[in-house]
């Protein structure tokens, strides 16, 4: 069975060399050395703050337990950190809009190498610091930095079709090819140099600090609101009320917290699925293939950004429904048994197929998302919008990470299942409607609600 594993890395190798070796005119957006010049820049910041994100995952709960720490304890570490984003980390996030998306950015640098440098105490309050911290970053990564760059793409005057390019590279840099590097690098460090469940962490420090002082730099500043009356409660009141004010960045938001809660539940659940009796699994090799995966998928998005037709909104419902589909397969093929042990059975291989198709599908959801929400969200508040959709996903996980053993497998997957097929229905209706105008003038917002600032001042 080992075979296997080799033959899907493979495939997948090859397939997403053929797409990337393969691409015409068709596929190719035409752009100026200026923009090429300005998309590099940021696809190399990106893959810095990726590369320090990608080094510490693999290792977070083996130096949890290496540290002494039971599987209960290290639960609420990890249940302290999607709270923290949740909470603190949605004010420190919408705070970009006021104070600066480049200034964020920095913040993000800065409170993640505390985190790393955390790391090396083993009292468990200070863990949980570093978790607290862990979580403010990761709410900043997937806000202010997009924030930031569409921004700066609109202020330069380049293209509006020209940003779902810098997206999918994005994406199949960030997410693809610095995942499998910093998951090769992590394991040079830890097993081959025999540095020790720290050395990722301090090596994700470095890559944070030489993407912080490209960063300074570099970049330069750009906000949302910059109306002085605005305090943080009548901030967060304007990006409630947008949301409900439109019901396209509702259903943005609706879905994307239905597809990323799925995802970051598979994330806790691929291995037990793979190994329901304790097969062994090469965890590492099987991670590398599926952001290869995702790599494939990042591919296939740029493909069909480059087009007029089809159009995001369309060809997303079919993603959706994809990926409902390949959650299903544990339902019907985790099977326990009373032999422990040995290597991959056959329903596992079958399993492992239909999870790549569900990373391919993650690859194709993360620049087409972004494409979106470029299109849909207010520039005024867009990190604080952004913010906001996090929330229900973050009581999500940790709902799913406090009952993680109340529920059998299965029943875990099915509701990832049913969450995908809902997210295809909204994605339905958003294609409807998205040819609806944007709200432009927020005087019908204010009249909605009195006490809320018009986004534009």
């Amino acid at each position: 069975m080992e075979l296997f594993y080799f033959m899907v890395f493979g495939a997948l190798g090859a397939v997403v060399a053929a797409l990337e070796l393969s691409k015409n005119s068709k596929d190719r957006i035409n752009t100026s050395s200026a923009f090429n010049s300005f998309k590099n820049n940021y696809l190399l910041v990106y893959s810095l703050m990726m590369a320090g994100d990608w080094l510490q995952g693999p290792y977070v709960y083996y130096l949890y337990s290496t540290y002494g720490f039971g599987k209960g304890e290290i639960g609420q570490l990890f249940i302290a950190g999607f709270g923290s984003s949740m909470l603190f980390g949605t004010i420190v996030g919408s705070l970009a809009d006021k104070q600066g998306r480049r200034r964020a950015c920095v913040t993000y640098c800065i409170t993640y190498i505390l985190s790393c440098i955390t790391k090396h105490s083993p009292e468990y309050k200070v863990l949980m610091v570093g978790r607290v911290l862990g979580g403010i970053a990761t709410s900043l990564l997937f806000s202010a930095f997009e924030s930031w760059l569409v921004a700066e793409h609109n202020k330069r005057g380049f293209e509006q079709q020209w940003l779902s390019l810098t997206f999918s590279k994005a994406i199949f840099l960030g997410n693809g090819l610095v995942a499998i590097l910093s998951g090769l690098f992590g394991n040079l460090l830890v097993d081959s140099l025999s540095l020790g469940p720290v050395a990722p962490f301090d090596a994700a420090a470095c890559f944070l600090a030489i993407g912080m002082a490209i960063i300074l730099s570099s970049w330069t500043e750009n906000f949302g609101d910059t109306s002085d009356n605005k305090d943080l409660l009548t901030q967060f009141r304007g990006a409630a009320v947008a949301i409900a004010s439109d019901e396209k960045i509702a259903l943005l938001g609706a879905i994307q917290s239905l597809f990323e809660g799925s995802m970051y539940t598979f994330v806790f659940l691929w291995t037990p699925a793979l190994s329901p009796n304790d097969e062994e699994i090469p965890h590492g090799f099987i991670f590398a293939t599926f952001m290869l995966a995702s790599m494939l998928g990042s591919s296939l998005a740029s493909r069909l950004m480059a087009r007029s037709s089809p159009r995001v909104e369309s060809y997303m419902q079919i993603v959706f429904v994809i990926s409902s589909v390949s959650l299903l397969l544990p339902i019907f093929l985790v099977a326990p048994s009373k032999v422990k042990g040995g290597s991959i059975s056959f329903a596992g291989c079958l399993q492992l197929l239909g999870f790549c198709t569900f990373e391919a599908c993650v690859g194709i959801f993360w620049p087409s998302i972004m494409k979106m929400r470029s299109q849909y969200i207010p520039e005024e508040a867009r990190s604080t919008i952004m913010n906001f959709f996090r929330i229900p996903l973050n009581i999500f996980v940790c709902i799913v990470l406090y009952n993680v053993d109340a529920f059998p497998i299965t029943v875990m997957f099915g509701m990832c299942s049913i969450f995908l097929f809902v997210a295809s229905i909204l994605q339905r209706r958003l294609m409807a409607i998205s040819d609806k105008p944007k709200i432009e003038n927020w005087s019908a917002m204010k009249e909605r609600d009195p006490e809320a600032e018009p986004l534009n001042e």
